[in-house]
């Protein structure tokens, strides 16, 4: 969940800029001028974050206390205009099943058509070391006990649901277009069948924009950008009760600094869930006594990272 994919623009950049240079641009004052090497058929992306908190579509994944994240994704210029990729990538998280690492495993081809930059794939989230938790355990319930599942009660007397595996996929398109050299548009669209492996069905899609300023004189970047998503759930399976999860509506809006291979990005982000509905779809192990989530409400997060590419390295 946690890499929101921010290479797609990076790699569009990189892409569109890989255009031939005529004779004319080879010389200046009658002096041969050699032209910039063309971006290698092979690179590899890399980089490492540290963030307040891990949101991910406007919920916290990590308890609202800080993570660290890494991802490594090679890449193949196949054309000017079209790469493919795949890429591994993983963060501290503070799941209800108490699973406390996500690695996440993607793929997917990026074509460019002129200032039209496209992402399509396919990300694979696992949560591993998790616990099975269900309140059937305390006897008596509908269904009865459910096997291998413990019995857990936090200190204001809310118990946990949670499946040992909370894993899923999900495939997704992603469009951004460079309105002006400063100023960018997109969107995303992501399904999975399975959202948290609680059975329920998700579409997330999204708008977003960002305005890039010139840089300064010393290196150092700005910009401002902002999303607006949807995230669509359907009925879960049996182990959560075939309840209808709530959709709800999320943004965020932030300004971030950029110097050669680091950026700084400060982020205001915010939902439309109660808190009621944010344990339903969190199933927060640190719910109030009348089941009320804090993982989805609003919040600013701070995020350092540092991102390189082995060709930026030559």
């Amino acid at each position: 969940m946690m890499k929101s994919f921010t290479t797609l623009t990076a790699a569009a950049a990189v892409l569109l800029a890989a255009g031939t240079a005529n004779a004319a641009d080879l010389r200046a004052n009658g002096k041969t001028v050699e032209a910039p090497p063309a971006p290698s058929i092979f690179d590899i992306a890399f980089g490492a974050s540290l963030a307040s908190d891990y949101m991910f579509r406007g919920i916290s994944q990590s308890n609202r206390e800080p993570s660290v994240a890494a991802y490594f994704e090679p890449r193949l210029n196949v054309a000017p205009n079209f790469q493919l990729y795949a890429g591994v990538a993983g963060a501290s998280i503070s799941f209800a099943n108490r699973a406390a690492a996500e690695i996440d495993l993607y793929g997917g081809i990026r074509p460019t058509f002129g200032k039209l930059a496209l992402d399509i794939g396919g990300i694979y989230y696992y949560y591993p070391g998790g616990e099975c938790y269900n309140y059937e355990n305390l006897g008596g319930g509908l269904f009865g006990s459910v096997p291998g599942c413990s019995l857990e009660i936090n200190k204001y007397g809310v118990p946990t649901l949670a499946k040992e595996d909370a894993s899923f996929f999900e495939v997704y398109g992603k469009a951004n277009l460079a309105v002006t050299d400063s100023f960018s548009i997109g969107g995303t669209l992501f399904y999975t069948d399975s959202y948290t492996n609680t059975g329920a069905e998700g579409i997330y899609y999204s708008g977003l924009a960002k305005y890039v300023f010139p840089t300064l004189p010393n290196g150092v970047g700005a910009y401002v950008s902002g999303e607006v998503g949807y995230q669509d759930l359907g009925r879960t399976d049996d182990f959560y009760g075939n309840i209808e999860l709530a959709d709800y509506t999320t943004w965020n809006v932030g300004l971030g600094f950029t110097y050669k291979v680091f950026t700084l990005d400060l982020r205001y982000h915010d939902t439309d869930l109660s808190k009621e509905d944010c344990y339903g779809i969190t199933g927060d192990f640190t719910a109030n006594s009348l089941g009320q989530s804090k993982w989805c409400g609003a919040t600013f997060v701070a995020k350092l990272s540092v991102d390189l590419t082995l060709d930026s390295l030559k």
